[in-house]
């Protein structure tokens, strides 16, 4: 019985293997074997590329919570399509993707999710360049015009110290002119009281010359002429003797001092006239001077009120100048203030994340295409 049963098995195998090996099973069942093989293979490389995928999506670059905020666009700029996507959900889409879509399409998204983040590196290197050249050239120009509002303001406040300086300058040359003037006026009346008095003195003094002259030529005609003639001294002479006998008569002993006295007070008369004349003579030279240097001291006066006052009114208008300058340089500080802060806004995040954002979109880029490798069968 058991031979029979082996003999049994032993032709139902061959018989198998006849169905098997005839020309049209053989063909149709290796269509089958290599399918199956095939899509075996197909499995394996899209169990290996989703697991790369899933692997590159659990990188601790991808875990930092600023990295992660980059993709929402928190802070940063929104500088293509998809980039407020976190790599992390990206990679693990994709590798979803890669289980369930055909290579084909599979390899398409990969090669456009590639070229999106090619974009958006050269795009943020490109912005973080300009953030860097407008932030540079915002601090220039501020300090420029802060060195500038800095100088105007200095520059006012020396034009308000010349001015100042000039009016109470013009106010003294004023007052000094006011006293020169006043001390001409009375120069010029001491100097006619003195005139006056010089007058009457000379008028005294020849008068009294004159009367003097007069007496002191009738004593000389009288002593020294004498009457008829004769000198007085010998006008009498005794012929006879008197009844009383007198003292012989002599001329007045006492009237050579009186003429003597008489041209003393002539000659001090005339020496007072020479002297008064003398003295008004230099008054007048002295006054005639004062005038004159005090003319040439009002016109310098004068002169420099007019030049002081013009330059107050120079001093007025450069400080205008200056002041609108100034309020000018203040309105450009707080508008140059105003875009530092909106620069500081858009900038100032990717600036400080600018190297590990590019570090971390340069590993999702190798990431995919390390899946599209596998996926094409290079890996």
């Amino acid at each position: 019985k058991r031979s029979q049963t082996r003999a049994e098995e032993t032709k139902a195998v061959a018989e198998a293997i006849a169905i098997i090996t005839e020309d049209d099973n053989r063909e149709t069942l290796h269509k089958s074997v290599t399918l199956l093989q095939t899509s075996d293979s197909l499995g394996a490389r899209r169990k290996s590329a989703a697991e790369a995928l899933r692997n590159a999506a659990q990188a601790p670059e991808f875990e930092a919570d600023d990295l992660l905020a980059a993709w929402r666009g928190r802070s940063g700029p929104r500088l293509a399509a998809g980039a407020d996507t976190a790599p992390r959900a990206q990679l693990s889409t994709l590798a979803m993707t890669v289980q369930l879509d055909s290579f084909t399409k599979v390899k398409e998204m990969i090669d456009k999710m590639h070229a999106e983040l090619k974009d958006q590196q050269a795009e943020e290197a490109k912005f973080q360049a300009w953030c860097r050249r407008e932030l540079d050239e915002n601090e220039k120009t501020v300090y420029s015009k802060t060195e500038s509002k800095k100088d105007l303001q200095d520059q006012i406040d020396q034009l308000e110290t010349l001015a100042k300086k000039l009016a109470e300058e013009i106010a003294e040359a004023k007052s000094q002119i006011a006293e020169t003037q006043l001390e001409i006026k009375r120069a010029s009346q001491t100097r006619e009281a003195e005139n006056v008095e010089f007058q009457t003195t000379v008028a005294d003094q020849r008068a009294t010359q004159t009367i003097l002259k007069k007496a002191l030529m009738k004593l000389k005609d009288f002593y020294e002429k004498g009457s008829e003639n004769k000198p007085v001294a010998l006008a009498q002479r005794a012929s006879q003797t008197p009844p009383v006998e007198f003292n012989k008569y002599k001329a007045n002993e006492g009237a050579s001092p009186v003429i003597g006295l008489i041209e003393q007070i002539l000659e001090d008369s005339e020496a007072l006239e020479s002297e008064a004349t003398t003295g008004e003579a230099k008054a007048q030279a002295d006054y005639e001077m004062f005038v004159k240097e005090a003319n040439a001291l009002l016109k310098d006066l004068s002169e420099q009120v007019t030049a002081k006052t013009k330059a107050i009114a120079s001093a007025r208008d450069d400080k205008a100048q200056a002041s609108e300058d100034h309020e000018s340089a203040v309105g450009e500080l707080e508008a140059l203030a105003a875009y530092e802060a909106d620069l500081h806004s858009q900038c100032d995040w990717i600036l400080q994340n600018f190297d590990i954002r590019q570090k971390a979109r340069s590993q999702e880029m190798e990431a995919i295409m390390s899946a599209k490798a596998i996926l094409s069968g290079e890996r």
